[in-house]
């Protein structure tokens, strides 16, 4: 049997990246995905190969901010499958400015997105899910652990992720809900945030950030988007049924040194 045969999942920012892999990984699985994101034309498009593959993806658009979508994107994927097994928080963006330079509406932009929303989602997954269970994985980040100079605002807003998650898993405990949150912590992944963040340095910046990325990396490499899609179905899937409040780090050993 398939890991995830007949769960119904959600999956934000699923356009492209990390969230698409995610999605495509638990519907090869046997999951049903919605897959979310604001760029409408690369979801519904991703959403209709998956389709034609045989498989039941279906997309949303979704602005992750608004809590009136959240309410609507969960009525619609209740509506279709009648119940939510599995959220992924995966939205997320990053601006590059010190802390000197990063203005206020960076630095609320860059939280809303990546932790507002996920307050959001969770706290509305949880009464979706709270009578029969499931699971909640958080996209965090190494750099939620770590300090990185150019980062700031990413910084707090995935350290803010990982212990609101930690939080949120007691309370679901502690109630008897038989909900488990987690967060995935990525390190360097090749996603288009990085690439992104990469070609605005440009050419020579960008070639010593590769160089010190590489050796600072012990397995000396960016991930693979599917690697850290297999990690998000381990929290999604039963095998990780002892596991609340924790963070699963995918990150080539780079916080091991």
């Amino acid at each position: 049997m398939k890991r995830l045969n007949d769960k119904t999942c959600l999956v934000t920012g699923a356009a492209s990246g990390i969230g698409l892999a995610i999605a495509e990984t638990f519907l090869r699985e046997g999951a049903k995905v919605l897959l979310t994101d604001i760029d409408s034309a690369r979801g519904e498009s991703e959403a209709q190969r998956l389709r034609d593959e045989g498989l039941d993806a279906w997309f949303a658009c979704h602005d992750v901010t608004d809590e009136a979508a959240w309410k609507q994107v969960l009525q619609g994927l209740q509506e279709r499958w009648g119940r939510l097994d599995v959220l992924v928080n995966n939205a997320g963006i990053a601006i590059l400015a010190d802390v000197e330079t990063l203005s206020l509406a960076q630095w609320r932009k860059v939280n809303a997105v990546n932790l507002d929303a996920v307050f959001i989602g969770t706290q509305q997954a949880i009464a979706a899910m709270k009578e029969q269970g499931g699971s909640i994985i958080n996209v965090a980040s190494i750099e939620g652990i770590i300090g990185e100079p150019m980062v700031p605002s990413y910084n707090a807003s995935k350290g803010g992720v990982r212990i609101f998650s930690r939080a949120a898993a007691a309370h679901c405990a502690r109630r008897g809900y038989a909900i488990r949150i987690n967060n995935l912590c990525p390190g360097y992944a090749a996603t288009a945030m990085i690439t992104g963040g990469m070609a605005e340095m440009g050419n020579e910046l960008a070639q010593q950030f590769q160089n010190y990325l590489e050796q600072r990396i012990p397995m000396g490499r960016l991930g693979g988007t599917e690697e850290i899609a297999r990690g998000a179905l381990f929290l999604a899937s039963d095998d990780s049924s002892y596991m609340t409040g924790a963070d699963l780090v995918i990150d080539g050993g780079y916080l091991a040194q």
